[in-house]
């Protein structure tokens, strides 16, 4: 993602990272970004286009980053096509992504993951690739207006492929080195990583995660209290991350369904209330489709639609109103944020550099449904 200059290899004596420590925004603040606003940019590579949350991101002291990653340009051109195999290394070794259209397969450590709609992923420094997406033939300001979802069906998987994606800090300011560049890839014999540096600014218990949207733990529970206003009933679905990403990370999707039907899988076992997903020192709101009402502490009312985010101080915005048919990403990140420090410019140009000299290990998966995961990057 990054090409910066190769360090001395041979004197690297990489660490820790060493700095400025992470600091969230716990004032009272309330930032927006509107769709209407958005700049859609191929920043990093040419099929995808990013629309980031950026006045969020600075208002949290840039600690956090957002952003919608919209696949724009068919998989068969030569400069497009299947990624190279690389490591997200940001602080705390967090990477999200929630897919919201289309379909796509990603190679993680080896194996395959097949994802549509709704699908979860987080991963902790991981090597890793995207090999399929779908693209619709749409001209580009078309594709960019096509609705998104957390809920899979057969309109959704046959849009382009499209995904939210967040970050501990900016992808530019953290080490993204390539492991084996898309020429070099042999497609029999995935290359791993197992690096011995010790660089484990990640927390003790995070590591991948997948949550299915139609599993068991991703179904959508009623909500039990009228915290939140709708003309119809109002479910939430916890999307797990808070263990995985070493408690740096809680997210829910609040939702409700199309008038006249039944669209969120839902389960009727137990139910959930406000509390369960009141946590953060900072609290963003993305909303996926639909309409949301949020009122700040003086009691100001303001209304985020599709496209929209705002991101906002522990309790200097609630979320009050939902109208129909619609689903609201929330995160809220965790005081453990405060406890990681950035990369220095140094650091990061050294560890890519490194590129695929940091693999230590190789594992043949014929299959790429089997196996233990050998790829973390701390063994």
């Amino acid at each position: 993602m990054n090409v910066h200059a190769a360090g001395d290899l041979r004197t690297t004596g990489l660490t820790h990272p060493n700095g400025a420590p992470l600091r969230l925004n716990t004032q009272d603040f309330v930032a927006i970004d509107r769709d209407r606003n958005a700049t859609f940019e191929a920043t990093y590579r040419p099929q995808a286009l990013y629309n980031r949350a950026n006045e969020g991101f600075h208002a949290n002291n840039e600690t956090f980053l957002l952003h919608e990653v919209a696949t724009n340009l068919p998989i068969y051109r030569p400069d497009t096509g299947p990624t190279d195999f690389h490591l997200h290394l940001p602080p705390g070794g967090f990477q999200l992504v929630l897919v919201t259209s289309g379909a796509f397969t990603f190679d993680y450590d080896g194996r395959f993951y097949n994802v549509g709609p709704g699908a979860v992923m987080l991963q902790s420094a991981i090597v890793h690739r995207q090999l399929f997406y779908t693209w619709s033939g749409l001209s580009t300001e078309e594709n960019l207006k096509t609705p998104q979802t957390v809920v899979p069906d057969p309109v959704s998987m046959g849009y382009s492929g499209k995904f939210l994606e967040a970050f501990i800090t900016d992808p530019t300011t953290f080490p993204n080195p390539t492991i084996v560049g898309p020429d070099q890839i042999d497609e029999a014999e995935t290359p791993r990583v197992a690096w011995s540096h010790p660089l484990h600014d990640r927390p003790a218990n995070a590591g991948f995660w997948l949550q299915d949207p139609l599993a068991l733990d991703a179904l959508f529970k009623p909500l039990a209290d009228n915290s939140i206003k709708s003309a119809l009933p109002v479910y939430v679905r916890d999307i797990g991350i808070e263990a995985p990403s070493g408690q740096l990370v809680a997210g829910h999707i609040i939702a409700t369904d199309p008038r006249g039907g039944s669209l969120l899988p839902k389960s009727t076992s137990s139910s959930a209330d406000a509390a369960s997903f009141a946590k953060g020192e900072v609290v963003i709101y993305r909303v996926i489709r639909g309409t949301a009402e949020f009122k700040n502490k003086t009691g100001e009312t303001f209304e985020l639609a599709a496209g929209d985010v705002v991101t906002a101080g522990k309790s200097s915005v609630s979320l009050v109103a939902v109208g129909e048919n619609t689903q609201v990403l929330r995160l809220g990140l965790l005081k453990g944020m405060n406890d990681l420090r950035s990369w220095t410019p140094t650091q990061r140009d050294e560890i890519d550099g490194l590129a695929g000299q940091i693999i230590t290990q190789k594992d043949i998966r014929p299959l790429r449904t089997e196996g233990k995961p050998v790829g973390y990057l701390y063994a």
